[in-house]
């Protein structure tokens, strides 16, 4: 059981070509626009379709070009949320739930009023998607795709035109609806933090390929690779030179780090999260950059400083940042500005 991805599309510029298998109920894909998410989402959907490949979903076969299957969009079983939700604009609430069902008209109407009383829609019966806010809309959407009982739900960015405010309540919102949901669900986005809290099982993807594929949370902590790394938020990142098994050089940075891991032979670049740095104040101790500091921007609850690296000649991406949550600013305030920012050893990235 589980689903199973193993396809290959021209696509401009560059070939999708995605293959992984997972029995996990909550994927998450991230990636940036344009690299090849959506579109996976809807080959597995059947509103596109590959040059090649095959896709299974809880072993039945969907697609797959040597055997010449493709199976209708409506016979895959598969309930597809799209960004803006789809709803039939001239149909109501309850004619909307009711487009996917395929029952006799007893058991239709007591699947209807068992949606409508879930997705807490109740009053609305009668009203149009344009009479709907934007959560009532994705109430009605989802409502429409679970009564007909799909064995996956792909969501595709469901919250990317929503205000920060709005878009944390309906996510929250979601996986409430979902959390009875027994099938796979795959969401597709651009935000990690949307990723993080959904998802048990991650995608990294970039330019139509999986770089990354396990645990979200160990992704996140490890990510491997420099663009995992930076779709997951981290901010600081430098070309580095091995120079033995326990010290690095950082170029960007000017800097050289001991660490008493080995460090893996393939990496190439160092990452460090801009909220893991530990500071200090007096002597320089070991893995320290000088808080050299070249501006600073003070938010609401944050304030980012971004500081020279040791280098004489440096680029302006090599700049370091350094973000302080609020609860830390009390010290900050009383101890002034550290004198050096330390790279803690468990929190230094190695990237290929």
């Amino acid at each position: 059981m589980g689903i199973e991805v193993d396809i290959r599309r021209r696509l401009g510029e560059y070939e999708l070509d995605m293959s992984f298998s997972e029995n996990s109920k909550r994927i998450g894909v991230l990636g940036a626009s344009g690299s090849g998410k959506s579109m996976m989402l809807k080959s597995i959907a059947g509103i596109e379709l590959p040059d090649s490949g095959r896709i299974v979903l809880n072993d039945r076969g969907l697609y797959d070009s040597e055997k010449h299957i493709d199976i209708k969009p409506q016979k895959r079983n598969v309930g597809y949320l799209f960004q803006n939700y789809a709803l039939f604009p001239t149909m109501t609430v309850v004619q909307n739930i009711a487009v996917g069902i395929r029952r006799p008209r007893e058991e239709k109407a007591e699947r209807i009023s068992e949606m409508i009383s879930k997705f807490q829609l109740t009053g609305l019966e009668n009203r149009y998607p344009a009479e709907l806010s934007g959560g009532q809309q994705q109430r009605t959407a989802l409502a429409r795709i679970m009564a007909y009982e799909p064995e996956a739900i792909l969501l595709d960015e469901p919250f990317s035109a929503l205000d920060s405010y709005l878009k944390d309540h309906m996510q929250a919102e979601l996986m409430e609806m979902l959390s009875d949901f027994e099938g796979t669900v795959i969401m597709v986005s651009h935000s990690r933090d949307e990723i993080y809290r959904f998802s048990d099982t991650l995608l990294i993807v970039d330019q139509g390929r999986i770089m990354n594929h396990g645990r979200t949370k160990d992704i996140f902590s490890h990510p491997e690779t420099r663009s995992a790394a930076m779709l997951t938020g981290c901010k600081n990142f430098s070309a580095a030179d091995i120079i033995d098994a326990h010290t690095i050089f950082a170029k960007g940075w000017g800097i050289t780090l001991k660490v008493k891991q080995e460090i893996p032979k393939d990496t190439h670049f160092i990452g460090y999260r801009a909220h893991q740095f530990e500071p200090i104040w007096g002597e320089c101790t070991e893995n320290c950059i000088k808080f050299n500091l070249s501006s600073r921007a003070d938010l609401q609850f944050e304030r980012n400083f971004y500081i020279k690296p040791e280098c004489p000649e440096y680029s302006r991406e090599a700049v370091i940042t350094w973000y302080v949550q609020r609860d830390k600013w009390e010290s900050l305030d009383k101890k002034g500005l550290p004198d050096f920012l330390r790279f803690r050893e468990e929190d230094i990235m190695f990237l290929k």
